[in-house]
């Protein structure tokens, strides 16, 4: 059983976390989604894809409601298939990149070349001050160095991705209800 000193203290929580109050933070909350590349598009090849993928679901019904429901489920499919392309697109961006190098490294690297312009040389032989300048990090070790740069931006997709599976989730469960309710054989 619950005390009313913790329902109380419950709805007080509830009511302190629902969001931005002030009309700038609710707009600049709103804007997530362009500023990670993933807001809602509409665009005619969009709107197409979502229009054909549902034609696909809904097969010969004629029902608006099996319609509707096929057309949540496409603009859910539609979403995830975004989210997952930017993070593909994300990762090979950076994979790509043969001069990538981690920020650390590269502060290292100004710093000796700073020591050098005040030709304060450092204690190491010129052939391995050269090597240290021109490596870049290879293999796993680039791929880690990615990841943790880019962990920020990839917990956002993976926000987003998650939405998108659930309502797709929640589509599909009611577009077969809506199936079984209005063909009870199917």
């Amino acid at each position: 059983m619950t005390s009313a000193q913790k329902i109380r203290s419950n709805r007080a929580n509830a009511r302190a976390s629902t969001g931005p109050k002030s009309d700038h933070g609710r707009h600049r909350s709103a804007q997530n989604a362009l500023r990670h590349g993933l807001s809602v598009c509409s665009s005619p090849a969009v709107t197409e894809e979502i229009r054909r993928l549902a034609g696909e679901l809904v097969g010969p019904s004629t029902d608006p409601e099996i319609e509707e429901l096929a057309h949540r489920i496409a603009e859910a499919q539609i979403e995830v298939c975004r989210v997952r392309h930017a993070r593909h697109q994300l990762l090979s961006w950076a994979l790509g990149d043969l001069y990538h190098d981690s920020r650390p490294h590269m502060q290292g690297k100004g710093a000796v070349l700073r020591s050098l312009l005040r030709s304060k040389m450092p204690d190491i032989a010129l052939t391995d001050l050269v090597s240290f300048l021109n490596t870049t990090p290879e293999g796993p070790r680039k791929l880690a160095q990615i990841l943790s740069q880019e962990v920020m931006q990839l917990m956002s997709m993976d926000r987003y991705e998650r939405r998108a599976l659930s309502r797709r989730r929640f589509a599909i469960r009611a577009f077969d209800e809506a199936r079984r309710r209005i063909a009870p054989g199917y």
